[in-house]
C-alpha cells in the first residue's frame, strides 16, 4: 500500500466549531503567551455562541461562569456555579484534569473527545486559557462541537466520558532551567 498522492486534498482534523474557536483564540492579542479575556468577543462566534462556555480554574479543576443555552440543554440544567467535573464520569476526571492543567501550562488549546448514554455520536470539547486584566491565567474558553447533528433534547445526557485529550499546535512552554543554590543544583 502507498502513500496517498501529493495532490490529495487536506481534510481538516477538527469538526468546524472546533477549528473556528481554536482560530479565533490563535489570533488573538497577547503578550506573555495568554490572550487577554477583554480581547475575546462572544458574539463574533456567531451561531457557535449557544455551543460556548467561559469557566473559572479552581486547583486541577473548572467552575462554569457562563453556559450557551445548547450547553445547559445537554446538561439539563443552568450551568453557572456548576463544576465541570462533576459532569464527567469518575474514570474520566483525571483525564479532565489534565487536559485543564495542560492548556494552561503550555498555553495553547486542548481537544478532548467525549461521549455520553443518551448522545448521539461523539463531542468535541475544546478548551482554551485567558487571562484576566490583574495578569492570572484562570479563565477557559470553551466550546462543546457534536461531531453529529443532535436531536432536539427531552433529558439530560448524563455523564460524559473522556476518550481522548490532544493539544493542538505549539506547546508555548518555557524551556526547564536549571536552579542552583551556592553552587549546588535544586531544581
Amino acid at each position: 500500500m502507498g502513500l496517498a498522492p501529493a495532490a490529495a486534498e487536506a481534510r481538516p482534523v477538527f469538526q468546524n466549531g472546533t477549528q473556528t474557536l481554536i482560530d479565533r483564540w490563535s489570533a488573538l492579542p497577547r503578550v506573555g503567551g495568554v490572550p487577554l479575556r477583554a480581547d475575546l468577543e462572544p458574539m463574533t462566534f456567531g451561531a457557535l455562541v449557544p455551543q460556548l462556555f467561559s469557566a473559572d480554574r479552581k486547583g486541577d479543576g473548572a467552575v462554569f461562569r457562563l453556559a450557551g443555552a445548547w450547553i445547559e440543554t445537554l446538561h439539563g440544567r443552568r450551568m453557572a456555579g456548576v463544576s465541570w467535573l462533576d459532569l464527567w464520569a469518575p474514570e474520566s476526571r483525571p483525564l479532565v484534569q489534565a487536559a485543564i492543567v495542560q492548556t494552561v501550562r503550555e498555553t495553547r488549546p486542548v481537544v478532548m473527545v467525549a461521549e455520553a448514554a443518551r448522545l448521539r455520536g461523539a463531542l468535541e470539547i475544546v478548551i482554551a486559557p485567558l487571562r484576566t486584566a490583574d495578569d492570572r491565567t484562570d479563565r477557559l474558553l470553551g466550546l462543546y462541537q457534536p461531531v453529529q447533528e443532535q436531536e432536539r433534547r427531552r433529558e439530560a445526557v448524563g455523564p460524559l466520558t473522556a476518550r481522548l485529550s490532544v493539544g493542538v499546535g505549539v506547546s508555548n512552554r518555557p524551556p526547564l532551567t536549571l536552579a542552583a543554590l551556592d553552587g549546588r543544583r535544586i531544581a
